[in-house]
């Protein structure tokens, strides 16, 4: 048995890990980075990167198959799908190494290889033969994919969102289990690489949109791409000679069955909790065995002890991840000194979809019955989205009485930068006029926002 002692042990090597250990030893604390491997962070490995690498496939195939609309004709696209598979696991590795190069730059004597458990509420067992004594720790450990246990007797049959970038070649057909973000982004992807793809997903909403007018928009032009089953329920699936065999019953109680060559379970990504011994240090924890912390300062009521990034699944997205990495760093490493902690205000939300369109969610989400005013736009008829054939979808804004922005969600083309200067505004307390009245260069999709607001605008004038 082997022992050491540090100022804070941060549990985990993802992107709010590393930024949580470069946090506490940049504020003067002994910190130790445990990571069980395979490290790479979620989103370079098995998130972020290898989707939009497969989406960026899927757009060049699409854009061939539709230049006709420019008068530019492309005969014969055909789709090499080992080629695609392969260019995403490169592209990928890619990614993942330049990660690891970073951890790799970290002293040795700072990391540890194995599985973290603690034993009290001042020590972690690393693996089976060392021990860690710590002044405060930090839960990093990120997320991994729910499989629903209809699914989970299929075997081979079944994809994650962890392994479905490992497929050597393009399936026939595809089910995929979950129409949210990751789901749909997948779905349309391979629909336009030519494989045969159905979405099943309990709710009506898709790409995480919430506002009814852009969810319907949005399923009526996901279902030119791929068979949709909107408000089904999945019954059963076995494994069969080519596939699986799924079994669900529809929105209006019909029960239907087909065979898909993969089904792929985009069924969200719960929290890496188990196996820690969180009961044994004290921490209060939910009926899920999520421990009680402050959204601010990150820290776990009963113990020493900070949660980051997926592991507390408040906003599991890169940028969250990172910034809340820094905080727990920096409060872990002011627990261990015994100074105050820092609690500052959340970002406010921002998430996207990388689909075409593309979709967003910025701010406070969509509620009928808020006391706000609502006002948007649709693309149809927008100058700039028309000129490059784009010209899909909406976009919705709410604002208190004032005039204050709340929120919005988006459902079109070059949704990740118009979401990025609205999250700007709420972040910036703006109202719809003070934003409005900002320059928009013409001929730009940012007009499209603009005519978003001045619609706002005029509602709240009524």
């Amino acid at each position: 048995m082997t022992h050491q002692s540090c100022d804070v042990a941060v549990i985990g090597a993802g992107t709010a890990g590393l930024a949580a250990f470069r946090a506490a030893e940049a504020a003067g604390a002994h910190a130790v980075l445990i990571e069980r491997g395979p490290g790479g962070t979620t989103c370079a490995r098995v998130g972020c990167m290898p989707s939009k690498l497969l989406v960026a496939a899927a757009a060049a195939a699409h854009d061939a198959r539709h230049a006709s609309l420019f008068g530019v004709a492309v005969a014969g696209v055909s789709i090499d799908g080992l080629a695609v598979m392969a260019r995403v696991r490169a592209e990928r590795d890619r990614f993942v190494a330049a990660v690891l190069d970073g951890v790799d730059a970290i002293p040795k004597a700072k990391r540890l290889a194995g599985e973290a458990r603690f034993l009290d509420a001042r020590t972690l067992a690393v693996g089976e033969g060392h021990r860690v004594a710590f002044r405060s720790a930090v839960i990093a450990t990120g997320s991994s994919p729910r499989v629903p246990k209809p699914l989970r007797g299929l075997g081979d049959a079944v994809l994650t969102t962890d392994t479905v970038f490992e497929l050597p070649d393009l399936a026939e057909s595809l089910a995929v289990v979950g129409g949210g973000p990751v789901g749909i982004e997948i779905a349309q992807a391979m629909a336009r690489l030519g494989v045969a793809v159905s979405v099943f997903d309990t709710g009506f909403g898709l790409a995480g949109l919430s506002e009814p007018s852009l969810q319907q928009r949005a399923a009526a032009i996901f279902a030119e791409e791929m068979t949709l089953h909107l408000g089904s329920e999945l019954v059963a699936a076995e494994p069969v000679a080519g596939g699986a065999e799924l079994t669900w019953t529809e929105a209006d109680g019909a029960r239907r069955t087909q065979t898909f060559a993969r089904v792929l379970s985009a069924a969200g990504r719960p929290p890496n909790l188990q196996g820690l011994g969180l009961a044994e240090v004290g921490l209060r924890l939910d009926e899920s065995g999520m421990p009680d912390f402050d959204a601010r300062t990150l820290l776990c009521a009963g113990a020493p002890i900070l949660i980051a990034g997926d592991a507390n699944a408040v906003r599991p997205v890169l940028h969250e991840a990172s910034r809340q990495g820094g905080i727990a760093g920096r409060n872990a490493a002011a627990l261990a000194a015994g100074s105050s902690l820092e609690a500052p205000e959340p970002w406010p939300a921002l998430a996207m979809v990388f689909t075409h369109p593309q979709a967003a969610s910025v701010g406070a989400a969509f509620d009928a019955d808020a006391d706000c005013v609502v006002g948007g736009m649709r693309f149809d008829d927008q100058g700039r989205a028309r000129v490059e054939g784009v010209n899909r979808g909406g976009i919705r804004l709410w604002a208190d009485r004032s005039g204050r922005l709340l929120g919005g969600e988006m459902f079109g083309p070059s949704c990740e930068h118009l979401a990025h200067l609205l999250v700007h505004a709420i972040g910036d307390g703006l109202t719809a006029q003070a934003m409005r009245a900002r320059p928009i260069y013409h001929p730009t999709v940012e007009e499209g926002l603009a005519s978003a607001l001045s619609d706002l605008i005029q509602r709240l004038e009524r």
